[in-house]
């Protein structure tokens, strides 16, 4: 089962994404958490990816093309992968395209997550994160015990820049202007289904198994 999630940021594609992965078998591969890693590492991709980052706006096609296509080729892939966070430009979905082709690797469906504006402003600027474990957490969702530090290490919580409101409007405003056009572009080649992403957790998941049963029975 090969699939994209597709969505605005704060949407719960990731959740729904962990979700799928524990239950089937299928690997999770979030862009989001590539970039991540590599500026942890403070590779050359990383320091670059780093500034656009911090400012809320899309990292260059060049740097995200490279790591999806290094780990589209592991072989520990073979069960299928969720693309979380990838494409988000047409150009992207282009070059995803000649890399899957390359591979002759078929993609099943492409999923767009829908929520509100406000209730993605909530969700985005209540995440708070451990630098020291990536432990995630929510201020009303999901707090730590007492709030101020990580569950699991102790480590006092931080909110990523990207998660700021400032950023997080540009996030948006960057996904409106380049990222939308996707929704057209996937709906054009018959592989794109909506899905109401407004509930809880589990009841997303639940219309998500509906649009997902017959690649799993496949």
């Amino acid at each position: 089962m090969q699939l994209v999630f597709l969505g605005a940021p704060g949407v719960g594609k990731g959740t729904q994404a962990d979700k799928v992965s524990a239950q089937d078998g299928v690997v999770k591969i979030s862009t989001g958490d590539l970039l991540r890693e590599a500026v942890r590492n403070r590779t050359t991709l990383g320091l670059e990816a780093k500034s656009y980052m911090d400012q809320g706006k899309l990292v260059p096609d060049s740097v995200v093309i490279g790591l999806v296509r290094d780990k589209l080729s592991d072989p520990g892939y073979a069960k299928g992968f969720i693309l979380d966070g990838f494409p988000r430009t047409v150009p992207q979905a282009e070059a995803l395209a000649a890399v899957l082709d390359e591979r002759r690797i078929h993609l099943d469906r492409v999923i767009n997550f829908q929520v509100s504006r406000a209730e993605i402003v909530k969700r985005l600027g209540g995440r708070r994160s451990c630098p020291q474990c990536q432990a995630t957490y929510h201020v009303e969702f999901a707090p730590s015990k007492n709030g101020l530090t990580c569950d699991r290490c102790g480590e006092g919580l931080v909110q990523r820049s990207d998660d700021q409101r400032e950023a997080i409007e540009t996030r948006l405003k960057v996904y409106e202007e380049q990222t939308a056009p996707l929704i057209s572009y996937y709906e054009t080649r018959n592989m794109l289904s909506h899905l109401d992403s407004a509930g809880s957790v589990d009841a997303v998941y639940q219309n998500l198994t509906k649009v997902l049963a017959p690649y799993r029975s496949a």
